[in-house]
């Protein structure tokens, strides 16, 4: 009998606070800079992708583990007023969010990231349960935590529960085993490379497709994506959206939010590609991070007017 479905994406992994400092454009070594603007968000791998799911109509829970700190509340707090379930949050006294520090060039709409994660401990090896992990339709892992994140990604393919990863670093100790547990792997360009030896995004997703997976996914940012899918086995490519950016924080994991809640929403593979490539695209011409995620709304009319 099939468990109850309680959430649409389950994520676990990394969770963040984001000190945003923005000046008219990165400085060179020993330059004084004007800060035009500070600002602190919640952010983080898998935490702004959970968000980024919510604000497109997803139920979404986050169950990484966070401390007893002004940090770990501050998260749990955003969390909560993104209407996102914590029940299975994991505390622990010697774990924290990262804690990040973003200069964002606002001459030419980019970012540089200066991250601590000394206290992050990601996915408890332990916890959640299994009941709650099967209770999910999605499980969205990092790589923060591997050993808690290879845990649950066992429970959840054995309970026919799609996975989609951010994993940004593959050289991680059982980082080869959980990369061949997730079905809907979504890498950047340069993880894909790392993975495979080659640049070419096309050969790479082909390189590591195989008949576990449902699709492979490939960003290469203003280039665009490719994929391979159970339905489309030649390599596809599909368009990124021409946006004035100005601040891409946190556009990748905005992709892996928004991909992952249209799949639980019942979307193909293209049509999750372009949905997650609209809500990047809008977040980049917004400041902030989750502060700057759009609304479904506002991504199915920037959808519709792009057609």
């Amino acid at each position: 009998m099939r468990a109850r479905k309680q959430f649409d994406v389950l994520g676990l992994g990394c969770a963040a606070v984001d000190d945003i400092l923005y000046v008219d454009e990165y400085p060179p070594a020993d330059a004084k800079v004007h800060v035009r603007r500070r600002e602190r968000h919640c952010g983080g791998l898998t935490a702004t992708a959970l968000v980024a799911a919510a604000r497109l109509g997803a139920k979404c829970a986050f169950a990484g583990t966070l401390g007893f700190d002004e940090d770990s509340e501050f998260v749990i707090e955003t969390l909560r007023r993104e209407r996102m379930n914590v029940d299975h949050v994991v505390r622990r006294r010697d774990a924290g969010p990262v804690i990040s520090t973003i200069i964002v060039d606002e001459q030419r709409g980019t970012r540089n990231i200066f991250a601590s994660i000394e206290q992050s401990r990601g996915a408890d090896p332990k916890r959640p349960s299994r009941a709650v992990i099967e209770s999910t339709r999605v499980l969205f892992v990092d790589y923060f935590g591997v050993e808690g994140n290879l845990r649950a990604a066992k429970v959840a393919r054995a309970a026919g529960v799609a996975i989609v990863s951010d994993l940004e670093r593959t050289k991680l100790t059982g980082m080869n085993e959980l990369i061949a547990l997730i079905d809907h792997p979504i890498f950047s360009r340069r993880a894909a490379a790392e993975l495979t030896g080659t640049e070419n995004p096309a050969k790479a997703v082909v390189d590591l497709w195989n008949d576990a997976r449902d699709t492979v996914v490939v960003t290469c940012g203003e280039q665009g994506a490719w994929f391979v899918s159970r339905d489309q086995r030649q390599p596809k490519h599909v368009s990124a959206f021409k946006v004035k950016a100005i601040d891409t924080t946190g556009c990748g994991d905005v992709f892996h939010g928004a991909y992952a809640a249209a799949l639980a929403q019942g979307m193909d593979a293209e049509q999750r590609i372009r949905f997650a490539s609209a809500t990047a695209a809008l977040k980049a011409t917004r400041h902030g991070g989750q502060s700057g995620i759009p609304s479904r709304a506002e991504v199915q009319k920037f959808l519709r007017a792009a057609t």
